[in-house]
This record gives structure tokens, C-alpha cells and sequence, in this order.
């Protein structure tokens, strides 16, 4: 009797065994299903003009966190390509130098959807497009512009970059603008405008005009809540994360978050290590600096933090743009021999931000972004070529298909088409 009870509870075993293993098998499978059927949007892409060259471009295998080749390996379908000006003075000459960036981000990105690469990749202004583009097999380019601050003090250049593809703009960056205050008068408790400014009131208005979303990642608290507050559309996070989870000026608090369910916009969850996990972030920061140094003197490479970011010159800034992805897959390369190495902020924490948002405000409010070759970029989503990941976790925690699709991309889908369809009744009145 003693064996048949040991037999009995070794089957037992095996059988727990087994059940403990095949549902990993099963939860892959299920991903991969997934992950292959939805369409898989990323709002935030920064550029450098200087991958949208005959010699140099995005058909390539690139040290950029972003490129056709790593969106086809990770089944990365929709990319946010970001017209990015960096704050200056505000007055003519900084106006017209800015200008002259965000038209060379503008031209670089219309380069590769038409002449550098348009059997692979093309340029969409609405949700039908990028239906349709993916459709076709084809990576689908959508453009998003971080600052309104090239525009300078005319309100009619939100309808030149309307016409040249943008379909979300920020009306400031990092320093408060022409139009906006922004997030990080929160450090010093300077503010320019207490909200928006009068000009920036109007730009609301155009845009709603227009058609283009809003985009509320950058911009001061108070200049989200006026935002709101004017604009007849839904608006949107294009990338920033719980701020009751990671207590960072650029991450949304409870109240902005209710606000953004009861206005109908979509927050773009950000895979940027410092705005999930402060703490983590720091620490693995503060050993990842030695080893970023040691790397970029290897290579003869000006190093800097993104902390120095603001004070470079312009060709620092490029030079540190272009190098930033090679140096930090190296330096992560070092750290993984390392056993003293502490853990990188990952995957795991962008989800748990996504659980959060998604029990406060409804899983028809929150999306996915990652602000790569912009600083953003995690543990197991490192570039596009392992976007699978993020889905491979959120079926792990229990999100269905159709969750999972609404996450990815038709949360943000139904946002824009709620925009361009006030506009198309705005412009009946």
C-alpha cells in the first residue's frame, strides 16, 4: 500500500510537471499568434537626418534602435517618426534656426517612404492608410512633431505641417515654449505662461481645426488641464507612464489620467527606464556610467549623459544621437558578464504601468510607445527587433487578443479618427 501511495505521488509530480511546462509553451504560441495578427504601433521614433542618405538609411541593419530590418525581425508594424526640435531662445533667429531642423526631419522622413525605400515602407495620414499599407505587407510611417516651437509665433505653419504628414504635435518640449509651459518647470517652480499662452490657447484650437491629436507628454500640468479643457477632440500621451507608479514630471498623475478616460484620449505607455522605475533606473544608471565612458574611448567617442543633453552644441547633440545606441548595446553587452551588475528597469515594469493605467482608466485608454533613439529603450525591448516581447508579457499576465490589439495600436487608431472626423464638422461650420 506504502508503494502504490509513492507511485501515485510521483504520477502526481510528473503530472504538475507537466502542466507547469506546457503552458509556457502554450503562452508563446499564443503570443506569437497574436503578435503576428494585430497591428503593433509605436508612437514615438526619434531620427537623425543622417541615416535618410543613399549610402546610409533605414534599409539597413543600423546601429539605431529603430530600422526597417529590426521592425521586420520584431514584428514592429507602425512607426512614429518624430520631427524633433530641442528649445531655444524665443525670438526670430531661434525660430528660423529651428525651422531649419524640423524641415530637414520632414524631408528625410517623405525621403524614405518615397524614393529611398516605397516598396517597404509608406507614409500614412489616416487609420484607413495604415490599415491598408499593412495590408500590403509593407511598414507603415506615421509623423509626430515634439515641440511646436519651429512653428514661431504663426499659427498658419500647424497647416504646413499638417500638410507634410504631421498628425500629432506637442506644443513643447523640455523648456517652456511660444505656446506651452512644460514639464520641467516643475524643478524650479518657474513658469512662463502659468498654462498655456494666449497663442497657445489658439494652436489648440487650429489643431482641432486641422485634425491633428495633442499631444500631452511634454507640456506643464496646468497646460494639460487648459488643453483639455478647450479642446473638442480627444487628445493624446504620445509617450509618458503612470506617475502614481514613477513620481516623474513627465509621467500623468490620477487626476490627468481620469481626465484623459473622460475625454476620450489614449495615454502611450513609455518603455524610457527613468519614467517606470526612478529608483531601479538610478542605480543601474550609476553603474552604467563607468562602463559607458570605458566603451565610448574605446571607439574614440565624445561621450556624454542625457542629463549634459541640453547644454551641447549641435553637432555634439547629432554625434551623441548616432553613437548612443552603438555605445549602450556594447556597454549592455559588458554588464551581462557582470555579477555585480544591478537589474535594468524592463519589460515587466513597462506592463506593470500598463496594468495600473488600464485599471484606473479602462483598457480603451492606454497604448504602447518606447521613444527609442530619443533615451527611450529597456531590459528586452531594447530596439525593434524585440517588440514580440511586450506582447509575449501581456499574455502572460492575461490580456486577451483583442486587448492586446487595442493596446497596440487601435486605442490610438480610434483617437485619430475621432480627431479628423471634428475636423471634418468643424470645417462645415
Amino acid at each position: 500500500m506504502r508503494y502504490s501511495v509513492i507511485i501515485i505521488s510521483l504520477l502526481t509530480i510528473l503530472s504538475c510537471a507537466e502542466k507547469e511546462q506546457k503552458p509556457v509553451t502554450d503562452l508563446m504560441d499564443t503570443a506569437k499568434t497574436i503578435h503576428e495578427k494585430v497591428i503593433t504601433i509605436d508612437t514615438h521614433d526619434d531620427i537623425n537626418v543622417k541615416n535618410f542618405s543613399d549610402s546610409i538609411n533605414y534599409t539597413q541593419r543600423l546601429e539605431t534602435q529603430v530600422n526597417l530590418p529590426k521592425m521586420e525581425e520584431g514584428g514592429l508594424d507602425v512607426a512614429w517618426l518624430i520631427v524633433y526640435t530641442g528649445q531655444d531662445s524665443l525670438n526670430g533667429e531661434g525660430y528660423a534656426k529651428a525651422k531649419e531642423n524640423a524641415m530637414a526631419k520632414f524631408e528625410a522622413i517623405h525621403r524614405l517612404c518615397d524614393t529611398i525605400a516605397p516598396t517597404q515602407i509608406e507614409l500614412a495620414l489616416t487609420s484607413a492608410d495604415v490599415r491598408r499599407i499593412n495590408g500590403a505587407g509593407k511598414k507603415v510611417a506615421m509623423i509626430g512633431v515634439e515641440n511646436a516651437y519651429p512653428m514661431g509665433e504663426d499659427l498658419s505653419n500647424f497647416a504646413k505641417y499638417h500638410s507634410l504628414g504631421a498628425r500629432y504635435v506637442s506644443l513643447a518640449h523640455n523648456g517652456h515654449s511660444q505656446f506651452s509651459d512644460s514639464n520641467t518647470g516643475e524643478k524650479d517652480s518657474v513658469w512662463l505662461h502659468k498654462g498655456l499662452s494666449d497663442l497657445g490657447k489658439e494652436a489648440v484650437i487650429e489643431m482641432n481645426r486641422l485634425g491633428i491629436m495633442i499631444d500631452v507628454s511634454h507640456p506643464s500640468k496646468e497646460a494639460m488641464l487648459q488643453m483639455i479643457e478647450l479642446s473638442k477632440a480627444p487628445i493624446i500621451a504620445s509617450h509618458s507612464s503612470a506617475r502614481a507608479l514613477c513620481d516623474h514630471s513627465r509621467n500623468l498623475d490620477d487626476e490627468q489620467l481620469l481626465l484623459m478616460k473622460e475625454n476620450g484620449g489614449v495615454v502611450q505607455t513609455v518603455a524610457f527606464g527613468a519614467y517606470l522605475n526612478t529608483d531601479k533606473n538610478d542605480k543601474r544608471t550609476a553603474y552604467m556610467k563607468e562602463i559607458n565612458e570605458m566603451v565610448a574611448d574605446s571607439l574614440g567617442i565624445e561621450w556624454f549623459e542625457f542629463k549634459d543633453f541640453p547644454n551641447l552644441t549641435d553637432e555634439q547633440k547629432d554625434n551623441f544621437i548616432e553613437n548612443y545606441p552603438k555605445v549602450t548595446a556594447i556597454a549592455r553587452e559588458v554588464a551581462a558578464t557582470k555579477k555585480d551588475a544591478p537589474p535594468a528597469v524592463g519589460v515587466t515594469d513597462l506592463v506593470d504601468h500598463i496594468d495600473y493605467m488600464v485599471d484606473l482608466i479602462g483598457i480603451d485608454h492606454v497604448g504602447i510607445s518606447s521613444d527609442f533613439d530619443g533615451g527611450g529603450g529597456i531590459e528586452g525591448w531594447s530596439d525593434a527587433s524585440e517588440t514580440f516581447n511586450v506582447t509575449l508579457e501581456l499574455v502572460k499576465r492575461g490580456y486577451s487578443e483583442e486587448d492586446i490589439a487595442k493596446l497596440w495600436g487601435s486605442n490610438l487608431l480610434r483617437v485619430l479618427d475621432e480627431v479628423q472626423a471634428i475636423a471634418s464638422e468643424l470645417s462645415k461650420n
